[in-house]
């Protein structure tokens, strides 16, 4: 890992485990070479972190049990963005966190001096969060499976599939993956012996089993980009068409991986997507800003005048 911060908050990650790691196996774990691992534990004691250390040839690393961990020093740039990532997590479709995230975020501004909380209050006041009507993601969920994926831990878990048909899975998981307005986890099926992505909001009592692994090479090396094929296989709901008044060239940007846009004159363009939800290409639309007509599925008119009436509604009082 080339950045030597992203380096240390891995570091300090793994220790905060409270197991014994060889110092072999750490050094692999970050991709880095022992007299690097040692010099990177140095810095974290000189900040404060209790690292005890064995020597020899089985020799490693552990923090100390019950030791009071002291913050980690951020610079300008590392602190304006933990604040926005705590506002967006206390709006966001994670449960549990939101007045958790609003508690840390009124301690992180109060001691942040003036010059950044008016960046993060600029970024508060000009910035307009999507309304998306996204499935509500228990944080207990995504706690345990992010812990299984960073201890190379099997996972048991009931999963419903999309015909409504309910089993118990037992995975190696490898990453979580955000896509659009969904969360899902990439992981290897010990039972069927292959990958499979599963959708977070589908998945429930997740439980780790004691069982170590060692990771499997994913074909493509991509979670991110694996998940968006697997995902785009999958049969939709609606096929959505619509004549964007605004040259493609603008369009495309905006639109990115989710639907196809082509260019029917310098000023106009076809846009076609594949949707579960009616909400994605009508925040796709309210984002894009021009004029526009929907050529189908009727079921989007019907879904943009309830919104629009709604929003007309709020806005005249």
């Amino acid at each position: 890992m080339a950045n030597t911060s992203a380096r240390m908050l891995r570091l300090l990650s793994l220790l905060q485990t409270h197991r014994y790691w060889p110092g072999n196996d750490l050094a692999e774990r970050l991709d880095v070479s022992p007299r690097t691992l040692r010099r990177d534990v140095d810095r974290l004691r000189e900040l404060g972190y209790p690292v005890e250390a064995a020597r020899g040839v089985s020799g490693g690393y552990q923090l100390q049990v019950g030791a009071v961990l002291p913050p980690l020093l951020l610079d300008d740039d590392e602190a304006v963005a933990i604040a926005v990532g705590l506002r967006a997590a206390a709006a966001g479709i994670v449960g549990g966190i939101e007045e958790t995230s609003v508690r840390a975020l009124a301690k992180l501004v109060q001691v942040m001096p003036p010059r950044l909380r008016r960046r993060v209050d600029a970024l508060r006041t000009y910035t307009v969060p999507a309304i998306l009507d996204a499935p509500l993601i228990d944080a207990a969920t995504i706690t345990v499976i992010a812990h299984a994926c960073r201890d190379d831990e099997r996972l048991r878990f009931s999963y419903t599939r999309r015909d409504g048909n309910e089993g118990i899975r037992l995975v190696e998981p490898h990453r979580l993956v955000t896509l659009g307005r969904r969360w899902y986890l990439l992981a290897w099926d010990v039972e069927r012996h292959d990958w499979r992505t599963f959708r977070v909001d589908r998945l429930t009592n997740p439980t780790t089993t004691g069982t170590r692994f060692r990771q499997r090479e994913l074909p493509g090396g991509d979670p991110a980009q694996y998940v968006r094929d697997h995902t785009s296989s999958v049969p939709t709901r609606y096929r959505a068409e619509i004549v964007v008044h605004a040259p493609a060239s603008d369009v495309e940007p905006a639109v990115a991986r989710w639907g196809t846009v082509e260019p029917i004159d310098d000023r106009t363009c076809r846009l076609r997507m594949s949707v579960h939800d009616l909400a994605d290409p009508a925040s796709m639309l309210a984002a894009l800003g021009a004029e526009f007509e929907v050529v189908e599925p009727p079921e989007l008119r019907t879904y943009l005048q309830r919104i629009g009436q709604l929003f007309i509604k709020c806005a005249a009082n």
